[in-house]
C-alpha cells in the first residue's frame, strides 16, 4: 500500500486510477496524515435475463377484493 500526498493525488490522478483497477490499494494523505484510501471495486456480476420467468403471475393484475379495497378507503 503506497501513501500519496493530495497535490501528487491530483496531478496523478488518472495513474494511480489504473493501479487501483487492477487491485492495488493508495492511501491518499493530507498534512502527513491518511484521509482517504483508493481501492478497487468488487466486479460487477451480470444479470441473467429471464431468472424470475413464471414467477410473476396475473394474479397480480386481479382486482383487490372489496374488504381490502374499504380497507384503504377509511
Amino acid at each position: 500500500m503506497e501513501i500519496v500526498n493530495v497535490h501528487e493525488a491530483k496531478t496523478h490522478f488518472s495513474k494511480l486510477l489504473s493501479r487501483a483497477h487492477v487491485g492495488e490499494e493508495i492511501v491518499i494523505a493530507k498534512a502527513g496524515e491518511p484521509y482517504a484510501k483508493l481501492v478497487p471495486l468488487a466486479p460487477v456480476k451480470k444479470r441473467k435475463a429471464g431468472i424470475a420467468k413464471g414467477a410473476v403471475t396475473d394474479a397480480f393484475f386481479d382486482p383487490l377484493p372489496n374488504e381490502e379495497l374499504d380497507a384503504w378507503e377509511r
